[in-house]
């Protein structure tokens, strides 16, 4: 993993630890979409491959989201937590109002990348990648209209620091990966005098809620 990969993963372990309700809750609105005239779109919208995003637009997302927190050995990733599921969920529901931003977004992020590099971003090197990213950051990709660069980049790394720490619940953070990552105990029936009071980190697994801890009954034969 590069100085690079390391930074940018401990700026979102961080981000998702001063946050305390996205990591133990819910889905917290993040970026509004704003009003624009129509553009003419050259991504298709047919084949979903989810509740929202056509194949096209998960490849994208799941490398982008990936790049935003890469995985390393023993230490989980974006597409470990399942990121790319939270987001596509949550634009069919909570963040539809949304989708229209994504796609425009998502639009002019293939048109800049086939103008730089003459692929789209999922074919691009991890390196070519990055520096896709630095520029939207740093609003320096050129032909974004709306949502502009930053904007765009923006939504997306909010997305992903919800997709990793949220509650599996809402489609990410599988197996509790990011719960993990940051030593969140999740939801538990108790926390013990000795828990309450030590130091120690809690190794406990993380729990949901009674419902995750029910037991599957017998199948009657």
């Amino acid at each position: 993993m590069s100085n690079e990969d390391k930074s940018r993963r401990a700026f979102l372990k961080g981000a998702a630890a001063g946050a305390g309700a996205i990591a133990a809750n819910a889905v917290v609105p993040a970026a509004q979409a704003q009003a624009a005239e129509p553009m003419t779109m050259n991504m298709p919208v047919t084949d979903a491959h989810g509740a929202f995003f056509n194949d096209d637009e998960s490849t994208t997302i799941a490398a982008f989201t990936e790049r935003l927190m890469p995985g390393a050995p023993g230490k989980p990733g974006a597409r470990n937590a399942d990121v790319l599921n939270y987001i596509d969920l949550a634009l069919a529901g909570a963040y539809a109002d949304l989708q229209e931003f994504y796609r425009h977004g998502l639009n002019q992020l293939d048109a800049y990348c086939r103008t730089t590099y003459q692929r789209p971003f999922a074919r691009l090197e991890e390196k070519q990648q990055d520096e896709i990213i630095t520029a939207l950051e740093t609003g320096k990709a050129a032909g974004f209209a709306w949502p502009r660069a930053q904007e765009f980049f923006n939504s997306i790394r909010t997305h992903t620091i919800e997709g990793m720490f949220a509650d599996p619940i809402y489609g990410g953070n599988k197996d509790f990966a990011g719960w993990r990552l940051v030593g969140f105990p999740g939801a538990q029936l108790f926390f013990s005098k000795a828990e309450i009071q030590g130091k120690a980190a809690f190794t406990r697994a993380p729990m949901t809620g009674l419902k995750s801890q029910a037991k599957t009954p017998p199948r009657r034969t």
